[in-house]
């Protein structure tokens, strides 16, 4: 049975990982979380907030994902949402989601973001 996400895991190519620092950290506030030696050797980096952890690997034929994307839930989405614009971030806020406020964002290597908060 499931029980709970444990990560979701997103690509980044060769190089990218102290652009990729600069925006989960100091954009989105998440922390780095050492990866285990034996996966670290393969480059790449792992970001936690809460009980929320995006792993950031490196892919060799990088494309990021425009599509796919992980649903990020926030609070005071508002507030969240001026943090990246802050830092120079694209946010673009979408209301086609019944229920629910919500914004996107892109990574700097250009993965898609949802950041979302429902409404009741």
């Amino acid at each position: 049975m499931l029980a709970a996400v444990d990560h979701v895991q997103l690509a980044a190519p060769e190089g990218s990982e102290d652009a990729l620092r600069a925006y989960y950290v100091d954009v989105l506030g998440m922390t780095e979380i050492p990866k285990p030696p034996v996966l670290a050797a393969r480059g790449g980096c792992w970001f936690a907030a809460g009980t929320v952890q995006l792993h950031l690997g490196i892919e060799d034929d990088f494309r990021p994902a425009k599509k796919a994307h992980p649903g990020l839930r926030v609070t005071d989405i508002e507030a969240y949402a001026a943090r990246p614009e802050s830092k120079g971030a694209t946010v673009v806020r979408d209301h086609n989601l019944p229920g629910h406020r919500r914004f996107y964002s892109e990574d700097p290597v250009g993965n898609r973001l949802e950041f979302l908060e429902p409404t009741s």
